[in-house]
C-alpha cells in the first residue's frame, strides 16, 4: 500500500495574479529596490571614460605648457622686477617691486590712452565691417556665372600679409600717392593721413579693407544651415526681402555673427603688423595701440618690467570678451540641451 502524497498548505493567491509561493518574475534584488541596478548605458560611459586614452594629450598639453603657460609666468615675474637695460642679464635678482610696475602704467604711462585707443579702434572696425560682410555674403548666395570667381576676389584683401598691406597703404596714403592725386583731381585736399588725427582714421579705413572678407566668410558658413525649405515658405507667404533678412535669415545666423565680432575685435585688439608697418616707430600718438606701445617700452625705452605689465593688462583686457562669449556659448548650449 503506498503512501498518499501529502500536499504542501498553499497560502491565498496574490493579488497580481501570479502563482503562490513563486519569486516576482525580476528577482528579489528587482523587486525589492527597482532603481538600484545600474542602467547598461551608464555602465557603458563609466567603462569609456576610464578607458579613454588620455596619454595622447600629452603631446599637446606639453605644447601648450612650453608656449602659453611657461611665457605666461615669466612675464607675470618680469611685471614685478625693475628690469631694464641693466639688470636684463641677471634679471632673477634684479629688485622687487611687487606691484610698481602696473602702479606706473596706470598713472605715469600712456597706457590708459592706448588702450581707449585700441579698444575704440577695435569695436569701431568690427561693427564697421559686420554690414559689409553680410551684404557681399548674401549677394554671391545665390548661383550666377562667375560666381566663383567674385568670391575669389573678395578673399584677397583677406589672404595678404599685413606685411604687405601695410607697405601697400603706406605707398598709397603718403604725401602725393595716389590717395592725394585722386582727391585732388575733384578739388579735395585732406591733409596728412600718415600723421596728425588724419591716421586714426587711415588705420580704420585699412583696417576696414583687409578684415571685411573674414566677415564675409563666416557668413557664408552661417548661410550654409538654413534650411531650404524656410526660403521657400517665406517665398510663398510673400515675405519681403527686409522681413526675410530680418526674420529668417539673422536668426540662423546669431551665432557665426556673434563669434565674427567677438574674433574680430579680439584681432583688431592685438594688431601690431599693421600700425607698426604704416606709421612705422614712433608712431603718431593717435595710433600709439597698445601692441605697439608695448613694444616701444620694453624695446625702445628697455623698460622690460613696466612693458611685461602693461602686456599683462592687454591679457586681462582681452579675456574679458572672451570669457563673456564663452559664457554665452555655455548657457545657450545649456538651454538646447534642457530643450
Amino acid at each position: 500500500m503506498s503512501n498518499p502524497t501529502i500536499a504542501a498548505p498553499q497560502g491565498p493567491a496574490p493579488a497580481d495574479g501570479s502563482p503562490a509561493g513563486r519569486a516576482p518574475a525580476g528577482g528579489p534584488g528587482r523587486a525589492g529596490a527597482p532603481g538600484r541596478r545600474t542602467p547598461r548605458s551608464a555602465r557603458r560611459r563609466g567603462l569609456e571614460r576610464r578607458n579613454r586614452p588620455l596619454w595622447m594629450l600629452l603631446p599637446g598639453g606639453i605644447l601648450m605648457l612650453v608656449i602659453i603657460v611657461v611665457p605666461l609666468i615669466v612675464a607675470v615675474v618680469m611685471s614685478t622686477l625693475d628690469l631694464d637695460q641693466y639688470t636684463l642679464q641677471s634679471w632673477l635678482q634684479a629688485p622687487f617691486l611687487g606691484f610698481g610696475n602696473y602702479v606706473e602704467a596706470v598713472t605715469a604711462s600712456p597706457l590708459l590712452r592706448s588702450i581707449g585707443i585700441s579698444v575704440s579702434f577695435a569695436v569701431i572696425a568690427a561693427v564697421v565691417t559686420l554690414p559689409i560682410g553680410l551684404s557681399a555674403a548674401l549677394a554671391t548666395q545665390n548661383r550666377f556665372r562667375g560666381r566663383a570667381l567674385v568670391r575669389s576676389l573678395f578673399l584677397i584683401p583677406y589672404v595678404l600679409p599685413a606685411f604687405v598691406v601695410g607697405t601697400l597703404w603706406r605707398t598709397m596714403l603718403q604725401p602725393g600717392g595716389v590717395v592725394d592725386s585722386m582727391l585732388g583731381a575733384v578739388g579735395a585736399h585732406p591733409g596728412l593721413w600718415l600723421n596728425g588725427p588724419l591716421s586714426y582714421w587711415s588705420l580704420i579705413i585699412v583696417q576696414l579693407w583687409t578684415s571685411w572678407p573674414f566677415f564675409y566668410l563666416l557668413v557664408v558658413a552661417g548661410l550654409q544651415s538654413v534650411d531650404p525649405e524656410v526660403h521657400e515658405a517665406a517665398a510663398i507667404d510673400g515675405a519681403t526681402w527686409w522681413i526675410k533678412l530680418r526674420y529668417v535669415i539673422l536668426p540662423y545666423l546669431r551665432g557665426s555673427i556673434l563669434l565674427a565680432l567677438i574674433i574680430a575685435f579680439l584681432h583688431n585688439i592685438n594688431a601690431f603688423t599693421l600700425p607698426f608697418v604704416l606709421f612705422g616707430i614712433p608712431a603718431p600718438q593717435d595710433v600709439d595701440v597698445l601692441p605697439v606701445l608695448t613694444y616701444t617700452t620694453s624695446f625702445q625705452s628697455f623698460r622690460f618690467g613696466l612693458s611685461a605689465a602693461m602686456a599683462i593688462c592687454s591679457l586681462v583686457l582681452i579675456a574679458i570678451p572672451l570669457f563673456v562669449y564663452l559664457r554665452a556659448v555655455r548657457l545657450d548650449s545649456g538651454e538646447e540641451a534642457q530643450r
